[in-house]
């Protein structure tokens, strides 16, 4: 299931056209995908990621940017 997000993600294709070597249809695929979301599995992921990644010292934090996008602007922001 993993496998098939991460493809539909990276590869440009639809959901509609994940290939059958998958062994699950599209619709299920983008199903299991927005269940993840709702459960903010991605952001706990990415938190897990970097967590481990700190604790090994392997983390360039010099290199760190925030997108606008991520961080939500109060009020409007400028």
């Amino acid at each position: 299931m993993l496998a098939a997000i991460i493809f539909v993600a990276t590869s440009g294709c639809t959901w509609n056209q994940l290939p059958p070597g998958f062994g699950l249809s599209g619709v299920t695929a983008f199903r299991r995908f927005t269940e993840w979301t709702e459960a903010r599995v991605w952001a706990k992921l990415h938190r897990l990621v970097v967590d481990e990644l700190g604790a090994r010292g392997d983390l360039d934090w010099s290199r760190c940017a925030i997108d606008s996008v991520s961080v939500r602007a109060l009020k409007g922001g400028n």
